[in-house]
C-alpha cells in the first residue's frame, strides 16, 4: 500500500523515470549547449548588423532584428523551458503557440508606436518653427 496519494509525485520518482504519466522534459548538456550557442550567435547577428552598417535600409535592419528577437524567444523555450509537444499532455506546446502569438503583438505594436514616434515627434524645421505661435 502506498503512502502517497495517487495524484502525488515526488521529485525522486519523477527524476528516476517512475514517473506516472508526467512526461516533462529535462535538458541534457547537449541541449543547453546547443541553446546557449543559438542564444550568443542570435544575439551577434543583431549587433553585427548595426555596429557594422551592414544594410542600407533602416527598415530592412529592423525588421530583420525584430525576426531574430522572436526565433531567439522561441529558443529559449524550446532548449531552457523544455518546451515540447509531450510534455503536459500537449499543453506546453499551447504555451508556446500563445507566447509566440504575445510576441508578435508586442513586436508590431512597438513598430507601430515607434513609427508613429518618428512621423509625430520629429523636430520641425526652422521654416515650420517661425510659423509656431
Amino acid at each position: 500500500m502506498s503512502t502517497h496519494a495517487p495524484s502525488h509525485e515526488d521529485a525522486f520518482e519523477a527524476h528516476h523515470g517512475h514517473s506516472h504519466g508526467h512526461d516533462a522534459g529535462h535538458g541534457t548538456l547537449k541541449s543547453y549547449a546547443t541553446g546557449f550557442v543559438l542564444s550568443v550567435i542570435l544575439t551577434a547577428i543583431p549587433f553585427w548588423l548595426v555596429m557594422a552598417d551592414i544594410l542600407d535600409s533602416a527598415v530592412l535592419t529592423a525588421a530583420i532584428i525584430m525576426a531574430l528577437g522572436a526565433v531567439q524567444i522561441v529558443v529559449h523555450m524550446i532548449f531552457f523551458l523544455h518546451m515540447n509537444t509531450r510534455s503536459e499532455g500537449g499543453w506546453t506546446m499551447m504555451a508556446l503557440i500563445f507566447t509566440i502569438l504575445l510576441v508578435a503583438i508586442a513586436l508590431s505594436g512597438s513598430l507601430w508606436v515607434m513609427h508613429h514616434l518618428n512621423t509625430n515627434m520629429m523636430p520641425m524645421s526652422p521654416e515650420m518653427m517661425k510659423n509656431m505661435p
